[in-house]
């Protein structure tokens, strides 16, 4: 069921979904209001999990700041869906999209990020990054990030890559007796940190990198 919720003038939210199978929702920001939106896809149990994850930001007043975050971990077949939609309708606000996934095994994930410039939102920054890395030849990501902006003065940009773990990082650890294993650990809870860092909730944050721990 899509939910439709508003942010009033200058009010923060922070909204945490752990494991949600089917989000859809769509968020009105008035003026100089913060949203943050932490989408969390990590599941040690079900090796069939499926996640469907749908985000609609309007941003309907000034000096507005949204950030999206997302991360996923899968392995086995889980799957998981993204797609974000942030809309400037008005200037001098700020967004961000920040998305991590480490998919193995036959796991599938995908990532399509929408951001949006109207020509009345102008002096308005605007980023998005998705980053993804591949630890089998059976994993897939797919990411279409798309951006449309019809304003002159704005800072935007986008970027997304897909690739393996950095070989040199590992034989540099490896060199100072870290094992392969560990030092892959290492490497995937610092690719993940970007994200994790920012919950707010020191409880929450705890309780995520222990599960990022515990899958990997």
């Amino acid at each position: 069921m899509k939910v439709d919720y508003k942010i009033p003038a200058g009010e923060t939210r922070d909204l945490v979904f752990v494991n949600e199978t089917n989000l859809d929702w769509h968020i009105i920001q008035e003026e100089k209001s913060v949203l943050r939106i932490h989408v969390l896809c990590l599941s040690q149990d079900d090796k069939d999990a499926k996640w469907q994850s749908s985000l609609t930001v309007e941003q309907n007043g000034t000096g507005c700041r949204t950030e999206l975050y997302g991360m996923g971990l899968l392995h086995t077949s889980q799957q998981s869906f993204v797609h974000t939609r942030v809309i400037h309708n008005v200037g001098g606000g700020y967004s961000s999209q920040v998305f991590k996934f480490v998919l193995d095994d036959v796991a599938k994930g995908s990532f399509q990020g929408e951001l949006k410039i109207q020509p009345d939102a102008q002096q308005t920054e605007a980023y998005q990054t998705n980053r993804n890395i591949l630890l089998s030849r059976g994993a897939e990501m797919i990411t279409e990030p798309q951006l449309e902006i019809y304003a002159d003065d704005v800072k935007a940009s986008h970027g997304a890559t897909t690739g393996q773990l950095d070989e040199s990082a590992l034989f540099y650890m490896q060199q100072r007796c870290i094992d392969r294993e560990t030092a892959s650990k290492l490497l995937l809870q610092a690719f993940f940190d970007e994200v994790v860092s920012t919950l707010t909730d020191d409880d929450q944050r705890e309780d995520i990198t222990q599960r990022i721990q515990d899958i990997l």
